[in-house]
C-alpha cells in the first residue's frame, strides 16, 4: 500500500521521487524551447531571416516587456481559480503545453523568397505569441513548487531537480543542436526546421510526464478564494524585502546568462570559427550542474542558500575576469577556463528556485494570503525584463561592435569587442549580483529555518 499524508480535500501520496522526478520533467519540457530560442533564435534572424542585429535586439526587448505583463496577469488569473481534482497548476501544463509547442515550431517557419519585410513580421507575431502561450505554462509551472510540499529542505531538493531538468533540455540542446542547425559553419534553415520539430515532441512529453507525476498537496484556504485587492496584495509585495532583493539579482542574472547564450554562438562561430567547440561547451555546462548537484545539500545544510549561491557566482565573476584578461587563449584553454566558471554559477541556478519558494512564504506570512501565482508571476516578471533587456543588448551590442552577417569574416575590432562582451561583460555583472545575494537578501540559513517554524505555527492557528 502507497504511504499517505492528507490535506483539506484528500488523501495524497507523500512527498517523495515521483515528485521530483515530475517536477524535472516540468523544465525539461520548458527549456527545450527557452534555450533553443535563448541560444540560436538570434542568429537564426539575422542569418536565415536576414534580419539587422539591431532589429532582433528590439524584438526580444519588446517581446519579453509584453511576456512580463503576460506573467502578472496570468498569475493573478490563476489565483482567482479553485482547484480541482488535480490540483490549481497541473491542469493548465496539461491544457496549454500543446498550443505552446506549436508556437515554438511556427517560429523555425521559413518559406523561401519572401520580401524583408515579411520575415521581420513573420518574426515579430511568431515570437510574440511563443512567449504569450509559454507564459500560461510557465507561470503554473513555477508556481507549483509551493504547494507541492511545504518543507524548506524539500524546496530546495525540488529546486535542485527543476535545474536539473533545465541542464538535461540545454545538454541536447547546446550538444546536438549546433550539429543539427549549422551546415558548413553557417546557419541552416531545414536544419533549424528539423531541430524544431524534433525538441517540440520532446517537450510535449515531458509535459505529460510533469503533469503525471507531481501533486499538489498544500490547498488555498476556501475563504481566500474570494477575489482579494491588487491593492492589499500590491502593499505586501512591497514589504517583503527578501522579494524585492531576489528579483533584482534575478533580473540581473538573466541578463548575464542570456547575454552570454546569444553571443557565445558568435564568439565560437566567428571568434574561434569552431562551431563544434561550441557543442562541448553545451556539453560541459550540462555537466558542471550535474557535478555540482550532488554538493549542494550539504553546503546548504552547512553554510545557508544565500551563502552557498553567492560563493559559488563570485567564483564564475573571477573566471570570466581571468578570460578577458587573457585574450590570445587557444579555444581549448578558454574552455578549460570557462567549466570553472559555469561550475561557480551552477550553484546559484541549483537553488534559485528554492529561494522563490522561500519569498512565497514570507509573502504569506507578512499578509495571510496565499498567493502562489501571483508572488511566483511578479518573480517571473523580474526574469522576463532580464530577458529583454539582455535580448536588446544582445543585439544592439553586436551591432554596436560591427557585426555584419553578410561578411564571410568580421573585422578584427568586431572579433575583439565579441570577446569582449563575452567575458569582461558577465565578469562585472556576476560581481554585482554577488554584493546582492551576500549583503542585501536578508533570508539568511537562520532565518529561513525560523520563517518555515513561525509560518507554520501561524498556520496550525487558522486550523
Amino acid at each position: 500500500m502507497p504511504d499517505y499524508e492528507s490535506n483539506s480535500t484528500n488523501p495524497t501520496r507523500k512527498f517523495g521521487m515521483r515528485d521530483k522526478l515530475g517536477y524535472m520533467f516540468g523544465d525539461f519540457g520548458n527549456d527545450f524551447f527557452f534555450i533553443l530560442a535563448s541560444s540560436f533564435l538570434m542568429v537564426y534572424y539575422t542569418d536565415v531571416f536576414g534580419m539587422s542585429a539591431a532589429l532582433v535586439g528590439s524584438l526580444f526587448l519588446i517581446a519579453r516587456l509584453w511576456d512580463a505583463v503576460a506573467d502578472v496577469t496570468w498569475g493573478r488569473f490563476i489565483d482567482s481559480r479553485k482547484a480541482g481534482p488535480h490540483g490549481k497548476f497541473k491542469p493548465w501544463i496539461f491544457r496549454m503545453s500543446f498550443p505552446l509547442v506549436v508556437s515554438g515550431v511556427l517560429m523555425f517557419i521559413h518559406i523561401p523568397g519572401m520580401t524583408n519585410g515579411f520575415y521581420e513580421v513573420y518574426a515579430y507575431v511568431t515570437y510574440i505569441l511563443w512567449g504569450t502561450l509559454y507564459s500560461t505554462v510557465n507561470i503554473p509551472y513555477g508556481s507549483m513548487a509551493s504547494v507541492i510540499t511545504k518543507d524548506p529542505v524539500e524546496r530546495t531538493t525540488l529546486s535542485t531537480f527543476r535545474t536539473m531538468g533545465g541542464s538535461l533540455a540545454g545538454l541536447i540542446i547546446n550538444v546536438v543542436g549546433p550539429l543539427i542547425v549549422f551546415v558548413d559553419n553557417k546557419a541552416n534553415a531545414n536544419g533549424f526546421l528539423m531541430a524544431a520539430l524534433i525538441f517540440g515532441v520532446l517537450s510535449l512529453a515531458c509535459y505529460m510526464a510533469c503533469y503525471r507525476l507531481s501533486t499538489e498537496r498544500i490547498v488555498q484556504p476556501e475563504a481566500q478564494r474570494e477575489k482579494v485587492k491588487f491593492s492589499a496584495t500590491l502593499k505586501g509585495l512591497t514589504r517583503n524585502k527578501p522579494l524585492m532583493w531576489i528579483l533584482v539579482a534575478s533580473l540581473t542574472f538573466m541578463v548575464c546568462f542570456m547575454l552570454v547564450g546569444t553571443v557565445n554562438v558568435y564568439l565560437f562561430k566567428n571568434y574561434f570559427g569552431s562551431t563544434t567547440a561550441l557543442s562541448l561547451v553545451g556539453f560541459i555546462q550540462a555537466a558542471t550542474i550535474f557535478a555540482a548537484t550532488p554538493l549542494i545539500k550539504p553546503l546548504v545544510a552547512r553554510f545557508g542558500k544565500k551563502e552557498t549561491a553567492s560563493m559559488g557566482v563570485l567564483l564564475a565573476a573571477c573566471m570570466y575576469g581571468l578570460l578577458y584578461a587573457m585574450p590570445g587563449l587557444h579555444v581549448n584553454a578558454f574552455i578549460a577556463i570557462l567549466t570553472v566558471a559555469m561550475f561557480g554559477y551552477a550553484f546559484f541556478n541549483l537553488v534559485i528556485w528554492a529561494f522563490v519558494t522561500d519569498v512565497i512564504d514570507y509573502h504569506e506570512y507578512l499578509t495571510g494570503l496565499r498567493e502562489d501565482g501571483t508572488v511566483y508571476s511578479i518573480y517571473s516578471f523580474a526574469r522576463k525584463v532580464g530577458q529583454a533587456i539582455a535580448g536588446g543588448l544582445g543585439g544592439y551590442a553586436l551591432a554596436y561592435v560591427g557585426y555584419n552577417a553578410a561578411l564571410d569574416t568580421q573585422t578584427e575590432d568586431t572579433l575583439q569587442g565579441i570577446h569582449t562582451l563575452a567575458t569582461l561583460v558577465p565578469a562585472v555583472i556576476l560581481l554585482l549580483i554577488f554584493v546582492i545575494v551576500m549583503f542585501l537578501y536578508p533570508l539568511n540559513k537562520k532565518r529561513t529555518l525560523q520563517l518555515a517554524a513561525d509560518l507554520a505555527a501561524k498556520r496550525n492557528k487558522l486550523e
